[in-house]
């Protein structure tokens, strides 16, 4: 469990802290693909525009007079083959990245709107409920999540 939740003390109960705990593994899980997505986002688009100059370079340029010559040097060399493997592969891995981050986003979601759907079942007595808005700033200080409203 979090140190920042462990050290709430008196302000929330037990069931409560391994709310909050489950919130942040959510995040950082969301956080983690989020970042993995954008990477191979980038890494797809840099690749392609590279392997698209290459093709320019080897391929059209010096064979621009006819459309059959371009194509038949275009299958001749292999590494084209590769390449091409290589960035539908990067494609394929950037929307499995994209279905997992919103995966993941969308349980972050859930359990972070759960928390304040029943903030007044989590905060039963008086003193925690006068106490919540120091639990909330905590959240919001050390992990960035927001649970004073719903919207992102």
């Amino acid at each position: 469990m979090e140190s920042a939740i462990i050290l709430l003390d008196d302000r929330t109960d037990q069931a409560t802290k391994q709310m909050l705990n489950k919130v942040v593994e959510k995040k950082r899980k969301f956080d983690t693909f989020k970042y993995r997505h954008l990477l191979a986002m980038w890494a797809t688009v840099f690749t392609s525009f590279i392997y698209f100059y290459y093709i320019y370079k080897t391929v059209m340029i010096p064979y621009s007079y006819s459309f059959a010559s371009m194509f038949s040097a275009y299958v001749n060399n292999s590494i084209n083959f590769y390449m091409i493997v290589f960035v539908v592969g990067l494609y394929g891995l950037m929307n499995l990245l994209r279905e997992k981050r919103e995966k993941f986003e969308k349980e972050y979601h859930a359990l972070r709107c759960e928390i304040i759907d029943k903030s007044k079942d989590l905060w039963k007595q008086e003193e925690q409920w006068k106490n919540r808005h120091l639990v909330f700033e905590m959240m919001k200080k050390n992990y960035d999540i927001n649970l004073y409203h719903e919207n992102k």
